[in-house]
């Protein structure tokens, strides 16, 4: 699938805090904890605690959110597909989308169950 410029402002446009319950919700039922997310989306963004609960109740949009982000180098390991795109395909002008992508695909390896020290990349020497 392709991504437009729609689709990238629509997600520019979500709210972060109304999703993240949605990803909490989905990795508690699959025996995983708050920390755990936290951990995850705190590798990827560069956030720290105080600066990701600032975010969920000023009710960033993701477009602000991934704006004030320091996206970890690794990033670009982050591969596969995520609701039908593959991520390595999506264009860097679509980089609000891009980063949603990748989240996601390492909320989507935590929920399955992988082990935290293959979700948060590291290159291999």
């Amino acid at each position: 699938m392709k991504v437009t410029a729609e689709k990238n402002e629509k997600v520019a446009n979500m709210i972060f805090a109304s999703i993240y319950p949605l990803y909490l919700n989905r990795l508690e039922k699959n025996g995983r904890t708050q920390d755990e997310l936290n951990q995850v989306i705190k590798w990827f963004t560069g956030f720290d605690q105080d600066t990701l609960e600032t975010l969920i109740k000023e009710k960033a949009t993701f477009g602000a959110f991934f704006k004030k982000a320091s996206i970890h180098p690794n990033a670009h390991l982050i591969k596969g597909v995520v609701c039908g795109y593959r991520i390595e395909e999506i264009a860097d002008e679509f980089e609000c989308y891009k980063q949603c992508r990748r989240m996601e695909k390492l909320i989507d390896e935590l929920a399955r169950g992988r082990k935290m020290e293959k979700i948060l990349r590291k290159e291999k020497k």
